[in-house]
């Protein structure tokens, strides 16, 4: 069972994660470098007036400049970062539908879609609803406070929707929809000032473009791990009822 679900995860997040890089390549990217350009503008323009106000510290200029970190370049650099990190998330994803897919296997490919649709609603779609995709240069809250608002939509979400799916009584579904909705009512952390760098058409072009590349994600996510988890189960069903017949 471990195997399969190892198995399983390990192959269909490889795939999906070239998937996810492909179209974050062709459509998130070129936004984000976009992004980049007022970002960037704005950062020298706040270190030239750092400079010229305190030039007559010696050496201000080259240190600030050594306590960079370092970021991938644009090109190569930067799509096989990305792809390392959407190969990281993709495959934490599929071990995740697996190990529901142990507790309630799907009998069909297009199923693990509709699991797919789930995870994209319980990991992107709720949680974007109070903080959408932003573009650098964007002022934000707090990191830990948006962490929690994120952490704790997700599990509502979750436990929601499974109600929703799973629950054999009204009154579970009314609780569902409660849950489902509260993270929202008590709202997302918002920082003291909203600001942002890039336009506004441009931020909603990346909040679109984000939204439906994850939607591909998850349902590409969804159907091949489903299919995979079963022919792996098949193939071991097929495996002990030879070896019972050796016997």
């Amino acid at each position: 069972m471990f195997k399969r679900i190892l198995t399983t995860a390990c192959y269909t997040g490889a795939v999906a994660a070239l998937l996810l890089t492909l179209l974050q390549s062709l459509w998130i990217s070129p936004l984000i470098l976009q992004a980049e350009v007022f970002e960037n503008a704005e950062a020298a323009q706040e270190q030239t007036q750092a400079h010229q106000a305190h030039e007559h510290a010696e050496g201000a200029h080259e240190h600030e400049h050594d306590a960079q970190a370092w970021s991938p370049e644009d090109g190569w650099q930067r799509t096989l970062s990305t792809f390392g990190g959407d190969l990281v998330v993709a495959i934490g994803f599929a071990l995740l539908l697996c190990a529901l897919y142990n507790l309630r296997a799907p009998p069909k490919a297009w199923h693990g879609v509709l699991w797919g649709l789930a995870g994209y609603a319980t990991f992107c779609l709720a949680p974007a609803a109070g903080l959408p995709p932003e573009l650098p240069g964007t002022m934000a809250a707090e990191l830990s406070s948006r962490q929690d608002w994120w952490g704790a939509t997700a599990l509502a979400t979750a436990v929601g929707l499974a109600l929703i799916v799973f629950g054999r009584h009204w009154l579970l579904s009314v609780v569902a929809v409660l849950l489902i909705a509260a993270p929202h009512v008590v709202g997302a952390p918002q920082p003291a000032e909203h600001r942002a760098l890039a336009p506004d058409e441009l931020q909603a072009h990346f909040r679109i473009a984000s939204l439906l590349v994850n939607a591909v994600f998850w349902m590409a996510l969804g159907g091949l791990s489903a299919w995979w988890y079963s022919r792996q189960k098949d193939s071991s069903s097929e495996a002990s009822s030879q070896a019972v017949s050796f016997r």
